[in-house]
């Protein structure tokens, strides 16, 4: 069953309605590759004249570039007529600014820390999930986003901080939820186990889970996802291309933004040759195949180019035989305990 990019969906539980398919912001940010801010704003506005009302950024995205950059792009148009999200726990600071704190970890670019972003220059990025640190990430995110409130802010990346996030963090964007400076509080990561325990221990409204909820790793379905249907907690899947390897298996093997391991490599090869039996695109069937879960509200992709956005709602919208999806569980390479779309 095809479906709709741009059908409204609620998300969360604080009258949040925006498109299901949503504009993440790590790649127009230079992820990999510097991307020039004019060509960022053009395809924000390309991505908004299309039907895309969602839009996701975070601090880490070029150090503040994303951020500033899909402010600028949104400027002109109606607040209320679209959803930003952004993240907290990282600070991006100038190389010579002093942290606070004794649970601050440095990220300096090609030094060890996440490398992503070549054009970042020598600002640098700093975890802190205190709720002092939270209550100053929103203050300079809606400082570089231009705006007075944000749709969701999401605990980011918390893996190895899950104390710090649930007496800091989760109290400090409980606060702003309170004020109306946040409508809804979210989690993202890469793991479902440290999401799950955010879901059960706090009030959640949405999380995020990046490449764990997709053609090649289905662990969310495990425990995050029947608990988030369970506690009517929204879930918005991003990195459904698993940071490359499902996009092109040959060209872009990468996993998790790193080499992919042989294995992986040859299993997407696998998924892509079932794939083309049918006359569908590996992408097109790793972009439809977790929408079809019940607890699953919309997807977010990031995108450095209007052809490569434009590919998400014509594949979500392709009509691909059920019998594809049944091949792939026979073979073995999708579990039996998912559903695939109808």
């Amino acid at each position: 069953m095809p479906f709709d990019p741009f059908e409204l969906v609620d998300v969360g539980r604080a009258g949040l309605r925006t498109t299901r398919f949503g504009l993440g912001g790590a790649s127009i940010a230079g992820l990999y590759d510097p991307v020039a801010e004019a060509d960022a704003i053009a395809l924000v506005r390309h991505a908004w004249s299309t039907g895309v009302r969602s839009f996701d950024v975070a601090p880490l995205y070029g150090y503040g570039a994303a951020e500033r950059r899909v402010g600028l792009a949104l400027a002109g148009f109606e607040r209320a007529s679209y959803v930003i999200s952004t993240k907290v726990g990282r600070l991006v600071r100038e190389p010579d600014a002093v942290g606070d704190g004794d649970d601050i970890d440095e990220q300096r670019p090609g030094q060890g820390g996440d490398g992503l972003y070549p054009g970042a220059g020598d600002r640098r990025i700093v975890f802190d999930y205190s709720f002092d640190g939270v209550m100053c990430s929103v203050e300079e995110s809606l400082d570089r986003l231009g705006l007075d409130h944000v749709d969701i802010a999401y605990i980011h990346d918390a893996d190895h901080h899950l104390d710090e996030a649930l007496t800091g963090a989760y109290p400090a964007l409980h606060r702003l939820r309170e004020q109306g400076v946040v409508r809804s509080i979210g989690a993202g990561m890469v793991r479902s186990a440290p999401l799950a325990r955010l879901v059960r221990e706090t009030d959640m409204d949405v999380v995020m889970i990046a490449g764990r909820y997709t053609l090649l790793d289905q662990e969310a379905a495990d425990e995050l996802l029947p608990l988030c249907a369970e506690r009517g907690v929204s879930v918005m899947v991003a990195g459904v291309m698993n940071s490359g390897v499902l996009a092109d298996p040959v060209a872009a093997p990468r996993l998790d933004y790193a080499p992919a391991p042989q294995a992986v490599v040859e299993r997407a090869g696998r998924l892509s040759a079932t794939c083309d039996r049918y006359g569908v695109s590996l992408r097109t069937a790793a972009i439809q195949f977790p929408l079809a879960h019940p607890a699953v509200t919309g997807l977010i992709a990031g995108v450095r180019t209007a052809a490569h956005l434009d590919e998400y709602p014509a594949a979500m919208r392709a009509s691909i035989q059920p019998a594809l999806w049944d091949d792939l569980r026979s073979e073995g390479l999708i579990s039996d305990r998912v559903p695939t779309p109808a």
